[in-house]
């Protein structure tokens, strides 16, 4: 099994249209191209749709190692507005790395490879392997 096939099974994710494009060790990139059905009242990417595609881009690079591993804390930063056409990308690069815990720092970027947020995350690992391998 592959990462993507994996990661399919996040189901709120897949219904919103995220597409991970990359996984190696400690890092992945997802994206989501951004259509009406993601946007908020004032006509802006809505700010859950953003943090559910950086989520997904922590959880393929946290998983990487081969444990199951799941968020212990995260907080985002939106620092530009998008809307309605626009595809942004997510990428998780791991920052720290220890026996059971991780740290990541996720960057959300447009088309144009302008910063929309900053996201970061630590991470906990379960002595549970998951079930896909990197190639």
């Amino acid at each position: 099994m592959t990462p993507q096939e994996f990661f399919r099974n996040d189901l709120f994710a897949e219904k919103a249209g995220i597409v991970l494009m990359e996984v190696r060790e400690g890092y992945s990139k997802a994206r989501l191209e951004i259509k009406k059905e993601h946007l908020n009242a004032g006509n802006r990417t809505q700010g859950g749709a953003i943090f559910t595609l950086a989520d997904l881009a922590l959880a393929a690079a946290a998983n990487s190692h081969g444990q199951l591993a799941f968020s212990l804390s995260s907080n985002i930063t939106f620092l530009r507005a998008s809307g309605e056409g626009d595809t942004l990308y997510a990428v998780a690069r791991e920052r720290y790395i220890g026996r059971s815990t991780g740290y990541y720092q996720i960057d959300i970027t447009n088309q144009q490879n302008e910063l929309i947020a900053t996201f970061e995350s630590s991470v906990f690992r379960k002595d549970q392997q998951v079930p896909f391998t990197l190639k």
